[in-house]
Order: structure tokens, then C-alpha cells, then sequence
């Protein structure tokens, strides 16, 4: 009788959170056929395709909104103003992007899994704003293809939004960051300013069907100094230069706004660090 009344309350529960789903992301599904929409027919016919960047930061802002998610924003201050640079997040949450586009400023492009470059609308604006997509599961020669295309977005003066983990964190930590992005910044000579997040987790985590229920939820995002890659030495050694660094910014951010880094990842980086100190 018991496990009856468990069973019962589950499927409450479930039916409960289907519904909460579909109030949730029905109105977000119309908005991002809307904004595509524009994108698409609107975004080639004006200089620069600012009408699809438009579209993009209108789309994430009622999105966040239509969410119940407030975002706190601090730093803003450090984006530069011209030229090339790469904004490097770290990645609680799907919501992530959309959190992300309200609030960070520029034009720059977005390092999107492939897979949602099939997505209806939201894939045809990816493709059309010449976003990049990403597909984790290939092997190097589709990674220097990758980094290729990252290059070329920097060395046209955009900026490039990645997520240097290159997935979810399965717990909410930060976890290590991947070279891609860094090898781009290094050849284009482009600045990374680190982006810490906080908050998108506990809102929706992997396998959740919605962001729960409640009050407005706050997200708090930090911008914070950019960093100049090294000019001199081995590519392969700026490089991870480059990436520590990053991660080591954000994730003291990350800390000062409440979130968890991961402290193995800390220590091998650490390590690295006083070993190219002592050959110096």
C-alpha cells in the first residue's frame, strides 16, 4: 500500500512537471520561431546582418524573462570596445546561452553544438549569423577544423562566446577547460575575457523537463579583466598558458559568486604552472 502511494505521488509529480514543461517551453518554442523568423528574412538585408544580432538578443532577453530569471550582471566594463576577443564561460546549465545573450554585449559569435544547427529556426539564425558548430565526438582533423573556424571569426574582429569545458558540468563545478578556443586566440592574437555564471544549475539541471516553479530566480554573471595571450615561445605552450589563466580568473570569480570549482583541475594546473617557472 505503501509503494502505491509513492507510485501515485511520482506520477502527480510527473504529470505536475509535464505541464509546468509545456507552459514553460510552448511560449519559448514561439518566440524562437518569431526571432528566427526575422533573422532569416530581416538579417541579409542589413549591413553586418545586425538585424539577426537583434533578433538573437531579443530572443534570449524575453526568454529569460518568460523564465522567471533575473540576471545580475557585474564587470560589464571590461569588454572591449573594438576588435577581436573571446568571451570564456563556464557551463552549469542549458538556459546557459540564453542567460549569456541577454546580458553580454557585442556582437560575437557562439561555439553551438552541431546538433542545433538542425534545430528549425533557431539552427537556420545560427547558421545564417555564422555562429560555429561544434561536434565533440570527432577526432582531430574535425578539432583543427574547428579551431580554423574560431580563427577566422576572430580575425574578421568579432568576438567568439565559448564554453572552454565543451559540455554541462554533471554537478555543478567547473571543471577542466579544453584547448580549442585558446590555439584560435593565440594565432589571432585576440584577448579572452573570462565570464563566470552562477546560479543556472540548481535552476535546471541535465535531464530536468523545466526550470521548476517559484519566484523570479536570480543568475548572477561576472565579466572580468580580459587577458592578452603571450607573444613569444611555442604555440603549444602559449597556449596552455593561455587556458590556465582563464580558467584560474573565472573560477576565482566563480568562487567570489558562490559557485564550486573543481580542485583537482586547480592543482594540476598549479603544477604546471611552477614547472614552466622553474625551466624559465
Amino acid at each position: 500500500m505503501v509503494s502505491a502511494r509513492r507510485s501515485a505521488s511520482r506520477r502527480r509529480v510527473n504529470v505536475r512537471e509535464a505541464v509546468r514543461a509545456v507552459r514553460q517551453w510552448g511560449p519559448f518554442a514561439a518566440r524562437t520561431a518569431l526571432y528566427g523568423s526575422i533573422s532569416c528574412t530581416a538579417g541579409p538585408l542589413t549591413w553586418d546582418r545586425r538585424a539577426s544580432l537583434w533578433a538573437m538578443r531579443r530572443w534570449c532577453e524575453e526568454s529569460t524573462r518568460g523564465l522567471d530569471i533575473a540576471v545580475d550582471l557585474e564587470g560589464v566594463e571590461h569588454v572591449p570596445n573594438d576588435g577581436p576577443f573571446v568571451y570564456a564561460a563556464n557551463h552549469q546549465s542549458i538556459v546557459d546561452i540564453i542567460v549569456l545573450g541577454s546580458v553580454l554585449p557585442r556582437d560575437y559569435k557562439w561555439a553551438a553544438k552541431r546538433s542545433m544547427f538542425k534545430t528549425p529556426f533557431l539552427g537556420w539564425h545560427l547558421q545564417l549569423a555564422g555562429h560555429v558548430p561544434v561536434d565533440r565526438s570527432s577526432g582531430s582533423r574535425a578539432a583543427a577544423e574547428v579551431i580554423d573556424r574560431f580563427t577566422k571569426v576572430l580575425q574578421a574582429g568579432k568576438g567568439l562566446l565559448v564554453f572552454p569545458e565543451g559540455t554541462r558540468s554533471p554537478d555543478g563545478s567547473m571543471k577542466a577547460f579544453k584547448n580549442g578556443a585558446f590555439y584560435a586566440a593565440v594565432r589571432a592574437s585576440a584577448p579572452v575575457v573570462p565570464v563566470a555564471l552562477e546560479g543556472t544549475f540548481h535552476l535546471m539541471r541535465r535531464g530536468a523537463l523545466d526550470t521548476g516553479e517559484g519566484n523570479i530566480r536570480r543568475v548572477k554573471v561576472k565579466i572580468g579583466a580580459p587577458i592578452a595571450p603571450k607573444t613569444e615561445g611555442r604555440e603549444s605552450a602559449r597556449v596552455v598558458d593561455l587556458r590556465d589563466r582563464s580558467r584560474l580568473a573565472v573560477g576565482d570569480m566563480l568562487r567570489g559568486l558562490g559557485g564550486v570549482v573543481d580542485d583537482v583541475v586547480d592543482e594540476a594546473a598549479e603544477a604546471r604552472g611552477r614547472a614552466a617557472r622553474a625551466s624559465s
